[in-house]
Order: structure tokens, then sequence, then C-alpha cells
């Protein structure tokens, strides 16, 4: 859910609130986690290793960690105070079901994994980053995938023209306005399109996820400004 870099990335949300507003600004959101957890179970066979890069609190792997019993979760954020709060989430599980990885935006990450993982998520968490970034942090992804590998991820994304983002944001503007957002906070949100969020087009996600090597790119989910993609490596 998040992802950071240092000149570019501001946190939309303090750890502790981010679960309580996130699905008052996102049309949806709850899908994107129930959507993923769907088409995982769909796999021939359920992940041994699942990783979760820009984890934020913990919400996917909470929803999905008694529905895969036999997987084992890497948890991985560039925020302290979100793996804190993951960590609360997650109490009951032990090192060998729920790891949490020392705190790494994923264009940087460098630790060592025992094991390859089978998926990696990355839900709302690289819309921050500058076209080189983002594209160091989907490669990144590749090269841990195991072979056979999936990747799933949820972006914000902007639409094909100057009209369409006019009024795509009308329409989530709307949404927002519905959802007890006030009309300040909207017109904040919707300031940070293209200069705190940089999102691109669906045609640019798939473009970039098939120069990064991986044989399958799908368009799976689409919402007002948000969309779902999964590769296989």
């Amino acid at each position: 859910m998040s992802s950071t870099e240092p000149s570019e990335n501001k946190t939309p949300h303090l750890p502790e609130d981010y679960d309580t507003k996130i699905s008052a600004v996102l049309p949806y959101y709850s899908f994107f986690h129930k959507e993923t957890i769907n088409l995982i179970k769909s796999l021939p066979s359920a992940p041994k290793i699942w990783m979760d890069t820009g984890c934020g609190t913990g919400s996917l792997v909470t929803k999905a960690i008694e529905q895969f019993p036999e997987t084992r979760f890497l948890m991985l954020d560039p925020s302290e105070g979100m793996l804190e709060q993951a960590k609360e989430k997650l109490s009951l599980y032990t090192p060998d079901k729920v790891e949490f990885l020392r705190a790494s935006p994923t264009q940087e990450f460098s630790q060592e994994l025992d094991e390859r993982p089978d998926v990696i998520t990355a839900i709302q968490c690289h819309h921050y980053l500058s076209c080189e970034n983002r594209a160091r942090a989907v490669k990144k992804c590749y090269e841990l995938l195991k072979e056979g590998g999936i990747f799933i991820t949820f972006e914000n994304i902007s639409p094909l023209t100057e009209e369409g983002i006019a009024v795509g944001k009308r329409y989530l503007g709307d949404f927002q306005s519905n959802h007890e957002r006030t009309e300040e906070e909207v017109a904040v949100h919707l300031a940070r399109f293209g200069t705190e969020y940089l999102p691109i087009t669906v045609e640019e996600h798939l473009k970039l996820l098939r120069e990064t090597g991986f044989k399958t790119v799908e368009l799976f989910w689409y919402s007002y400004m948000q969309a779902g993609f999964y590769c296989i490596k």
C-alpha cells in the first residue's frame, strides 16, 4: 500500500488512520484485496511463498492468511510505522508463517530470501514513483519471483486523454463527497494527481510489464481511475 521515494512520495495517511480513510478515497478498495485473493485461489496450486510489497498495515494478508494455510507470507513496506501496525494485526502468527522483512521501498530491496516467492503482490504502492523507479520496482519483483510465479498489482492509473482525466477527477470527486469527504479534502486529493502521485495509463502499464520480461501480462480489473494487472514470469 505504500512505497517511498524521498523526493517524490508523501505518505497519504498516518499508519493508524490509513485503513479507516482509504475506503472513502478509493472506490471498491476492498475488492482489490478480494479479487487478488480470488485470483490466487484459482491458481493450480496454492503458493508456498507469498510476498506482499507495500504491505501497509497488513490488511491484504490479514484477509488471506486463513484461506492459505500452507502459505508463508513475507511482509515488506518502506514505512516502519506501517510494519508496526501490520505486526500488531498479525501478532498471533509465528515467524514461520509471517515474516516481516526490513523496511524498504520495493526498488531498493536487497535482503536475501531463503526461497523465491511464488506470488508477489503490490497493491497501491508504486504510483508515487518516477518512471525510472517504477520500472526498477517492477523489475525487482520480476527478479525475485520464481519461474512461473505470478505478480499482481493494483495502481492508480491515468485516463488516456486530458478530457478523460477531467471526467475521471469529477467522477472520483463525487464518490469521495458521497463518502463524507469534505469539499476541501476532495480538492486536496484531486490536486495530488500528477504532482504527488504519478499515475500512468493502462497502455503504459502493459508496455512496462511486457518490457520487464513477463511472458503473460493481463489487465483483470478496472474501475474509476484504478486498475489491476497480473503477470506470469
